[in-house]
């Protein structure tokens, strides 16, 4: 028998030790216990601080029964993605570049996790500088499926999904440039979240106008989302794209009455290719979001420009990223990289400006399309959870996939778009691998999402179903 304490919501933890009902350490050990128990078969956590874990469990019981005012994550062990800094903790990027790399600082919303009491406690696995979604390296190797462990558990921020998904971790974060928080939440039956760009300031990095990737979390609720939205968002002058509001608005009641609220329903946005069995799953689930009083109906949205937008900035960013490692260690690099690198080099002055052109077309496009809806749902993931041995996939319906980026459309497609999404479980295959669904909101209406997620959240009892190795 597990120890119960590992899957109560990260809230209810939370809570119960404020009250001092359950102490730090308490909790600590069972989740210690539990990555022990379980991290051997799925090797999701890359890098463990045992003995600092439970000196920073034992310090945050003291600060509590000294008075002094605590966080609203105040003693719940949290593991940082492996591409983001964490002060004296190894940090690799999944690459043998960074094999034995120890930031001296913090990223900054791993200091908001650390000021709002959280404990770090270690790093989750990642793909080589987070490429693919499909999470393997040549450091740490493979991290597989509890579901099912001969399949992939999705990426970059699969290492994060999986650790939530068994009871390893009650909170966690990841990052989303193309669907790396909300596919592997769909392979492995969590929730995951993409904000909204500048709700989380990404600080810091060499480019910090740029829109495609942010930073966001992990969990196994809705509730537990917005807890650790509450502490990572919020505004910092140092990012010209962060978004004024504060922190605290994901605080408020996540309790809303949905009636007669109109969502749109397009099971392939209008052009990519999707496992039937994935489709028909998600339609199931349409009957969740109607008894939360919502009006369904089918919508496709146009995004035909999306794969191009998407495609041209990622590859400048990969170029700009990559370029002297490309330069001087290219024999060092995984294919895949070295693919988006040269074709982010290849890449003219006008081709860059036409993709932002464009992106600002579909984002005008986009508020049009929520004129009369308030949000778009649609699948998370093309197809299910495949074989961790396969690096990315080749065809989806007998339809080839050109790069290894192709069969991730449904999320970068709203990635280009700017709003925010999140990954909700909503049921499973025939085989019993997961399915997710995204719930897309307006521009900068993130509270919204997760409300609506909240709401289907009620109905819908998939994310009850836990893998059968972490149990």
């Amino acid at each position: 028998m597990v120890n119960p304490i590992i899957y109560k919501d990260a809230s209810t933890l939370a809570r119960e030790i404020r009250a001092q009902n359950l102490s730090a350490v308490e909790v600590m050990n069972a989740f210690l216990e539990q990555i022990a128990r379980v991290n051997p078969e799925v090797n999701a956590i890359c890098t463990l601080d045992e003995s600092g874990a439970r000196a920073s469990a034992e310090s945050a019981d003291r600060s509590l029964l000294s008075g002094k005012p605590v966080g609203p994550l105040h003693g719940l062990p949290v593991a940082i993605k492996d591409l983001h800094a964490t002060r004296g903790m190894r940090t690799t990027h999944g690459s043998p570049f960074f094999e034995n790399h120890v930031p001296d600082f913090d990223h900054l919303h791993v200091a908001r996790l650390r000021q709002a009491g959280a404990i770090v406690i270690g790093k989750t696995n990642t793909p080589e500088f987070g490429a693919g979604s499909q999470t393997f390296n040549a450091v740490f190797g493979t991290t597989r499926n509890p579901y099912d462990l001969n399949t992939t558990c999705g990426g970059s921020s699969g290492g994060a999904a999986v650790a939530i998904a068994t009871g390893m971790l009650p909170i966690a974060d990841g990052s989303d440039m193309g669907g790396s928080l909300r596919n592997p939440a769909a392979f492995c039956n969590v929730f995951g979240f993409r904000p909204s760009p500048g709700r989380v300031p990404d600080w810091p990095v060499a480019n910090n106008t740029r829109r495609l990737g942010v930073r966001g979390p992990i969990a196994r609720s809705a509730r537990d989302i917005a807890l650790i939205m509450s502490a990572i968002a919020g505004p910092d002058e140092r990012v010209p794209l962060s978004i004024d509001e504060p922190g605290t608005v994901f605080s408020q009641p996540l309790e809303r009455d949905f009636a007669g609220t109109r969502v749109a329903w397009s099971p392939n946005l209008g052009q990519y290719e999707v496992d039937e069995e994935i489709i028909e799953v998600c339609e199931q689930a349409l009957a969740h979001f109607e008894a939360a009083g919502c009006e369904v109906i089918r919508r496709d949205p146009d995004m035909h420009e999306a794969d191009e937008i998407f495609q041209t900035l990622r590859a400048h960013s990969f170029a700009f990223d990559h370029r002297d490692r490309y330069a001087n260690h290219k024999s060092q690099l995984k294919d895949t990289i070295i693919w988006n690198v040269e074709q982010g080099l290849a890449l003219t002055g006008p081709d860059v400006a036409r993709a932002e052109a464009q992106c600002t077309t579909l984002f005008e496009r986009t508020v049009s399309f929520f004129e009369d809806v308030e949000f778009l749902l649609c699948p998370t993931t093309q197809v299910l959870p495949f074989s961790h041995e396969l690096d990315w996939i080749r065809e989806i319906n007998g339809v080839p996939m050109k790069t290894y980026i192709d069969w991730m459309g449904l999320c970068y497609a709203i990635t280009v778009t700017g709003c925010p999404a999140i990954s909700v479980p909503v049921g499973f295959s025939s085989g019993g691998l997961p399915v997710g669904m995204q719930i897309v909101a307006r521009p900068k209406a993130d509270f919204s999402a997760l409300q609506l997620a909240h709401a289907v959240e009620q109905h819908c009892d998939a994310k009850s179903h836990r893998p059968g190795v972490a149990i």
